[in-house]
């Protein structure tokens, strides 16, 4: 672990606490450039527009878990065109017919955490690798579990800088965002759904309740 550049991460999560989402942003291209990636779920471009404005060599990483929406995929392959940054799409190293036959059918059902250990979270932490810090959209406002979420912190399990420009939007605050800059967004979010994920564990509904509905599960694990 190095343990400067945690240090360094926990004092501007500090330092930068209620700061502009750009300010944020900025400090975090600044002082990483290109070995900062964003990490883009593909539910609006919010963050990737924001990243464009600064620099037009920092990554952005999207796991195509082999289970996404027709129009998730679409917004990626749109975003690729609009925004002209790298776009690293990662997949499993199985794909969904080989699970299939290695961890039987449906595997989102009868154990849907192995589902998105295996299709989620391991591709990333292979794409983030070469990186010492990463982004992502992730807000507080979103569930129980964010509602702490520093705006740079420490992921202590993959060693790397964890930065959240946006951690203290409102849905409101995305909103103005995309109608002032024009970001491109699914086309899902205006057709019931206010959270994208995998077709087979995301239903329309307000909030996340329409994700992983009927369990307890609330996160995919990659936060």
């Amino acid at each position: 672990m190095d343990i400067a550049l945690k240090a360094a991460a926990l004092r501007a999560g500090r330092d930068l606490d209620g700061a502009p989402a750009e300010e944020i942003l900025a400090w975090a291209v600044d002082r990483f450039g290109s070995d900062l990636v964003i990490a883009a779920s593909m539910a609006e471009a919010v963050l990737v527009d924001m990243v464009s404005r600064m620099r037009s060599d920092i990554p952005v990483v999207f796991i195509d878990t082999g289970y996404h929406f027709a129009e998730t995929l679409g917004t990626r392959d749109a975003v690729d065109q609009v925004y002209k940054l790298p776009l690293i799409s990662v997949t499993p190293q199985l794909t969904v017919a080989g699970q299939d036959a290695v961890y039987g059918e449906r595997l989102y059902e009868s154990d849907p955490n192995a589902c998105c250990r295996m299709r989620k979270i391991r591709p990333l932490d292979r794409a983030l690798t070469p990186y010492r810090a990463w982004a992502a959209g992730s807000r507080r406002s979103e569930t129980d579990t964010r509602r702490e979420l520093p705006v740079v912190g420490w992921d202590e399990r993959r060693g790397k800088v964890k930065i959240h420009p946006l951690a203290a939007w409102t849905d409101e605050d995305v909103n103005a965002y995309v109608k002032e800059h024009d970001v491109l967004v699914n086309p899902l979010l205006s057709d019931g759904y206010d959270s994208v994920g995998c077709w087979p564990c995301t239903q329309r509904g307000s909030g996340r309740e329409g994700r992983w509905a009927g369990l307890s599960k609330t996160e995919c694990g990659i936060h």
